[in-house]
């Protein structure tokens, strides 16, 4: 039995945009990617709505993914994969950080989860580092545009290229779904039944050309 971790915002815990509810467990990129994968493949899901990659929120507690990654992988230990995606909420316009600060931090949260020895036999993990799909401009007109504040679609579709280079050497693995999966036409930053489908296909196929789980 393989086992991939997922660890991200909302868009991993599977936020409807059009309820305000979750997507249930057949509609979830997470669980639409284990059915991919197959049974000796289990695929865990760490997703929490407003979740950022190292910044404590002023306003919510218990959102920041650098206090939180060591115990959960420890306690989901042993793995095989951790896949993270996040970086929708850190640019949030109240962190007051460039898309080159939001990539620092996500990398500073994949070591750190590198580093751990919650793979099999105290070894480290994989990592598989997402770049989420861009926030579309719309999203300024939404009722989530006032909490948003200004900037965050230019911040998270500079996000993918600055991620890409500050990767490069880690041993860390990097996918971006920008150009693969788009975001929905209801709040314009999370993603819709089609969107969690076109998610898994693209970390499906990553998964399987970059032989991660072997």
């Amino acid at each position: 039995m393989h086992t991939i971790l997922c660890f991200g915002d909302s868009n991993t815990w599977g936020y409807d945009a059009a309820t305000n509810q979750r997507f249930d467990t057949s509609t979830r990129w997470t669980r639409l990617l284990g059915t991919a994968l197959g049974k000796s493949v289990q695929v865990l899901e760490e997703g929490l709505s407003g979740r950022t990659s190292v910044h404590e929120d002023p306003l919510f507690e218990g959102l920041s993914g650098l206090s939180y990654i060591h115990p959960c992988l420890m306690s989901h230990a042993p793995l095989n994969l951790v896949i993270i995606m996040l970086g929708t909420n850190d640019t949030k316009e109240r962190f007051g950080l460039t898309a080159y600060n939001i990539a620092q931090g996500i990398v500073r949260l994949a070591v750190k989860a590198k580093a751990t020895n919650s793979g099999h036999a105290g070894q480290s993990p994989e990592v598989l580092v997402i770049a989420p799909p861009p926030i579309r401009d719309s999203y300024v007109h939404t009722p989530i545009g006032q909490a948003m504040g200004k900037g965050c679609s230019e911040k998270s579709e500079e996000l993918s290229q600055h991620l890409a280079a500050l990767l490069q050497g880690t041993g860390i693995h990097f996918a971006d779904a920008k150009g693969h999966v788009i975001m929905n036409e209801i709040d314009y930053m999370h993603l819709d039944e089609d969107g969690h489908r076109r998610m898994a296909q693209c970390i499906h196929q990553h998964i399987h050309k970059h032989n991660l789980l072997t």
